[in-house]
């Protein structure tokens, strides 16, 4: 489920542009500073991104992670509903455009009109020059407008909505009704957030919520009743490859030319979608003659599946298989 390299090659290009004459260590000062704040509580009346500098350091840095994770939760779309392709797309606190360009690249062949919503100014503005610099025509014409993310805000009808690591930053009467006017408003609502356990519960509460509003689970979940996993045991998230740039490298430490993003999410949908039959839910484990493969199913909740070389086509398969990838009955 990764996403097309010319894209993410390009949006990584134009971010590199964004610290031209900014000093390495002042642009990892700044996202040191940024990732302590968002890690806090951020009341939605204060945008975290204050002006130019804070944003082109922490787009530098975070949105090639974010753009990855949201292209691999609506590539499970895809799966689930092939034939629908949206029109109309919002991102509800979409900041830079990271979803917008992820959209974008999946639906390359007919992409939607988008409008980006966010109350940072400085965000958007910088979001719509990157986006101009693209050579995607829906991102060229994206719309980008100055939004209070909270209870009061109200959209159209935009056949799809993403709302991608925005939950954290809103109180919990604000998520409510966040989420409930995306599940209002749109055909299709995909919404996601770090893969840590506070993050997975923020998609559950979210899940729940879609279902509630009429909506089913298109993806992960290969159904849309109650999650199997006993609340406080475990998580349900899922990894993106993400190329490091020098930036990562110098804040994190690290000198791998990559790292694996960590996310959580769901794809709710009204119109008919064919969730997988089930869905690798962890790394799969790769032994001598057989695969063990963990899984979340629509009839048995988590199982594992040890699938071995008699099994012929399906043990190649289990063999390519990754995480998050869906896998298919016997």
């Amino acid at each position: 489920m990764n996403a097309s390299a010319p894209t993410a090659e390009t949006l990584r290009g134009a971010l590199a542009g964004l610290l031209d004459g900014l000093p390495p260590s002042q642009a990892a000062q700044a996202v040191e500073r940024l990732i302590a704040k968002y890690r806090g509580t951020t009341p939605t009346d204060a945008p975290v991104l204050r002006d130019r500098s804070d944003v082109a350091a922490y787009a530098a840095y975070r949105m090639p992670a974010t753009f990855e994770a949201v292209r691999s939760a609506l590539a499970a779309l895809r799966e689930a509903a092939p034939s629908w392709t949206p029109a109309t797309h919002t991102d509800i606190g979409g900041g830079t455009g990271a979803a917008s360009w992820a959209v974008a690249d999946a639906w390359e062949e007919s992409a939607p009109r988008t409008t980006v919503l966010d109350w940072a100014g400085p965000a958007l503005d910088l979001g719509r020059d990157l986006a101009l610099a693209s050579s995607m025509p829906s991102l060229r014409a994206a719309r980008w407008e100055r939004a209070r993310i909270s209870s009061a805000l109200r959209i159209g009808s935009p056949d799809l909505v993403t709302v991608s690591y925005v939950l954290k930053e809103l109180s919990e009467a604000d998520r409510a009704a966040v989420v409930a006017e995306a599940a209002r408003a749109a055909q299709a609502v995909v919404i996601v957030e770090p893969g840590t356990p506070d993050g997975y519960e923020r998609i559950i509460a979210a899940r729940d919520a879609l279902i509630a509003a009429g909506l089913t689970v298109a993806a992960p979940c290969p159904h849309s009743a109650a999650c199997p996993i006993e609340p406080g045991s475990d998580w349900c998230h899922f990894s993106a490859r993400v190329s490091r740039s020098s930036l990562h490298r110098q804040v994190k430490g690290g000198s791998l030319a990559y790292e694996d993003e960590k996310f959580s999410y769901v794809a709710g949908v009204r119109f008919p979608a064919e969730p997988a039959d089930a869905r690798v839910t962890r790394k799969p484990q790769i032994r001598k003659g057989l695969v063990l493969l963990d899984l979340c199913t629509a009839a048995d909740g988590l199982s594992r599946e040890t699938v071995t070389k008699r099994h012929g086509d399906r043990y190649r398969a289990a063999r390519d298989a990754t995480w998050g990838d869906d896998w298919p009955r016997p």
